[in-house]
């Protein structure tokens, strides 16, 4: 199946069961770890998609963001993910923004399944921009 065709069958997947999804992890479930597989990823091989990667950010110790997706050994990309009920806000933007600078990570998605917010660090490097360049 084509990318296109599985983007749109996960969005259809949204539509229908969006609203009874009430926790962050059944949202993860449902939309979000299809998404990564649509994308191509392997969830189930920890080389390439790591859940609750450890971000220590600071004095913090155990912070950990949904996932880290590597290629190749190399640290791609971070993905927070809260409830599909959950407006994402300026608070679970500021939350991955110190995840993305305690990282090597060069884009970031925060996303509740159904919005997916992409950034990177456009403006200054090794540090999240605070706009998202995609939603």
């Amino acid at each position: 199946m084509e990318l296109e065709a599985r983007i749109e069958a996960l969005a259809e997947k949204v539509r229908k069961h969006a609203e009874i999804l009430e926790t962050e992890e059944a949202s993860k479930f449902a939309l979000v770890n299809p998404f990564l597989e649509a994308l191509g990823y392997d969830l189930t091989d920890p080389s390439e998609v790591i859940p609750e990667f450890t971000c220590d950010v600071g004095g913090k110790r155990g912070e950990k963001v949904d996932y880290a997706i590597k290629i190749k050994d190399e640290l791609v990309f971070l993905v927070e993910c809260k409830s599909s009920r959950a407006q994402l806000n300026l608070k679970h933007a500021s939350q991955l923004y110190r995840y993305f600078g305690a990282s090597d990570a060069k884009f970031a998605i925060l996303t509740n399944g159904e919005v997916y917010k992409f950034y990177s660090d456009l403006d200054a490097t090794n540090r999240m921009d605070d706009e998202p360049f995609l939603e």
